[in-house]
């Protein structure tokens, strides 16, 4: 059964600048309903290195300053959220490295990517080499030291201690190519990205990727990816089958994860993948928009998706109940072509209670935030 709804969305952020929250698989509200988003004075191009974001709380239609940031990308913003119901953590540029600053006025060494549910631990990357490979998702500006290397031992993903201090790294690139080899990932670049912890934060994940080149087409770059799972400290590493594909994922139980990912005789699907076992399952074939950014509701009910432009240059917003086999369309949305690192997705984030949801768009000309309260049908 399908349904049909259109204009539940209403905007929170002003209509004089363009404003975004970032990613999909952080819950954007505290307990007192206050939404984070940052605000910017342009849109269709990569910031330069020093043009800064405002970041601050938006609603009906105001935004409330609460800091600045040079370290931002489209994609996923400086990964602003709230550290707890009070404070906001940010990415930032200090001297000639990126941080993490807290709006109490703390300051992190290193950057986060992801935050463990109680807020004890971190996860990090190097945003540089990620900016580099990846652009709409590292921050440019600040050297990568380690640009020569294709794999080095000394980069890849550190674990943040955020009470003590300690920052280790945990899986190195050099560790990922060896322990794991695959056809030419010696040969090229090698970064990771996507990185999350498990809900009850004992686990980690993450996306590894190498770049590669295809002589039939002028040489034209591409990259292969896998998916990985381990314990926090980087010990029982396990690779999940996904044949080299695989994009958008979260976790929705401690040992589970959704993924757009790929498999031999079966092609690109949503699978749900547990943790040690090579044999996932199927997840609503045909019923979903092909790799949208997917998320269960808090309760595990409801999957929560969009699309990419179809011909149109239309995104869809779309739930759906698995057990009632009902999809549920919330919205279709304008998407005027840019350049893909630019690019404004819908990234669609539940509220704590899984009553509402957040999504950025451009379907009024500019960057806009925009809630909607999900209609009691579909929540009973």
């Amino acid at each position: 059964m399908d349904k049909t709804y259109r204009h539940l969305e209403k905007r929170i952020s002003p209509a004089d600048a363009h404003c975004f929250f970032g990613y999909f698989d952080k819950c954007p509200w505290n307990s007192r309903g206050e939404h984070p988003g940052h605000r910017v004075a342009f849109a269709g191009r990569q910031p330069r290195f020093g043009e800064a974001a405002e970041v601050g709380i938006v609603h009906d239609g105001k935004f409330e300053k609460r800091g600045e940031t040079r370290a931002w990308c489209w994609q996923q913003g400086a990964m602003l959220q709230w550290f707890n119901d009070e404070i906001l953590i940010w990415n930032d540029v200090e001297g000639d490295h990126h941080v993490a600053r807290l709006s109490n006025g703390t300051v992190f060494r290193r950057p986060v990517y992801t935050l463990s549910a109680d807020r004890h631990y971190a996860l990090s990357l190097n945003f540089s080499r990620l900016d580099t490979e990846r652009p709409g998702y590292g921050y440019p500006g600040i050297p990568d030291m380690s640009q020569e290397y294709a794999y080095p031992d000394f980069d890849g993903i550190t674990l943040m201690d955020l009470q003590s201090g300690r920052n280790t790294l945990i899986v190195s690139l050099d560790r990922l190519v060896h322990e794991f080899p695959a056809y030419g990932c010696e040969l090229g670049v090698n970064w990771v990205n996507h990185l999350l912890f498990s809900p009850d934060g004992k686990r980690i994940s993450f996306i590894h990727r190498w770049r590669r080149f295809n002589p039939a087409n002028h040489g034209a770059r591409y990259y292969e990816t896998r998916l990985f799972t381990a314990n926090r400290d980087g010990s029982d590493l396990w690779m999940l089958p996904v044949d080299f594909h695989a994009s958008h994922y979260t976790w929705f139980s401690p040992d589970k994860m959704i993924v757009f990912s790929r498999l031999p005789n079966g092609g690109n699907q949503y699978r749900i993948y547990t943790v040690g076992n090579n044999c996932p399952e199927i997840f609503a074939p045909g019923r979903l928009p092909p790799d949208g950014h997917c998320s269960f509701s808090p309760d595990g009910k409801l999957l929560l998706t969009d699309s990419y432009p179809n011909e149109k240059n239309i995104r869809e917003l779309v739930l759906y109940n698995p057990a009632r086999d009902i999809r549920y369309s919330l919205g279709r949305y304008d998407s005027p072509p840019v350049l893909p690192p630019a690019r404004c997705d819908l990234h669609p984030r539940w509220s704590a209670d899984g009553r509402k949801i957040s999504f950025d768009s451009f379907h009024e000309k500019f960057r806009g935030i925009y809630t909607i309260d999900l209609p009691e049908e579909i929540l009973t």
